[in-house]
């Protein structure tokens, strides 16, 4: 892992929260907090004066709430990066925090290595999920309802005819590995490619399945039965 500090910015609108927050990134080796929001429109302006690598974002904020501050923070920087750290896991704050482009979530009773993990994770390439998240997006996504609405047979290995949406054989294992976890540079190394070619296929993923980014690229894997899981 990169030796450089992460910076980061934090966004929550109760006062005794935030500083926690605030604190406790401060005890974490390899992250520098850049700044300190109450609510999403701050949030976003922040964003924009700073330009930190991740924003650690509330969702229920007075003004701009998180979902939304997360789509303008990733419209306008898209290199910054969103974990979502809230209260809530229910459907209705989980998905459009995702669709919004945030690239991680956690519950307020996350600890300090998890929340660092995620921090992490998202500034690699990869989901920073909590357990909990992930059994969330594994259910919704097994569901029958789900299954029924977009029955999709499992690819034959090296069959691209049997593929969803166009996927070549090597888009499809490389969305398997996203699903899995893998960074880019796991999967390039999984793979014995460049990482120039991961991103590539990745690319052409994205564009054929219509995702927007690795958490909804999982949801998609699950959906359509091509994760190795």
């Amino acid at each position: 892992m990169s030796d450089s500090v992460v910076r980061v910015l934090v966004a929550d609108d109760q006062k005794v929260v935030r500083e926690g927050i605030v604190m406790l990134l401060g005890l974490l080796p390899g992250i520098e907090v850049v700044g300190a929001a109450g609510d999403g429109e701050e949030a976003v302006a922040l964003a924009a004066a700073h330009l930190p690598d991740v924003v650690l974002m509330d969702l229920r904020m007075p003004r701009c709430d998180g979902v939304e501050a997360t789509r303008r923070i990733r419209a306008a920087q898209p290199s910054t990066e969103v974990v979502v750290l809230t209260t809530y896991a229910d459907d209705d704050s989980l998905f459009p925090a995702l669709q919004a482009g945030a690239r991680g979530y956690l519950t307020k009773d996350a600890g300090a290595e998890e929340i660092a993990r995620a921090i992490t994770d998202v500034r690699g390439g990869a989901a920073g999920l909590s357990p909990r998240i992930q059994r969330r997006l594994l259910e919704r996504f097994a569901a029958p309802s789900a299954a029924a609405a977009d029955p999709v047979p499992t690819p034959a290995p090296g069959v691209p005819s049997a593929l969803p949406d166009g996927l070549t054989a090597r888009e499809a294992e490389v969305l398997g590995l996203i699903a899995d976890g893998l960074s880019n540079t796991e999967i390039a190394a999984r793979l014995f490619v460049s990482m120039a070619t991961v991103k590539t296929h990745i690319n052409n993923l994205f564009a054929k399945t219509g995702v927007r980014d690795r958490a909804q690229a999982v949801g998609y894997a699950y959906r359509h039965g091509l994760s190795h899981g």
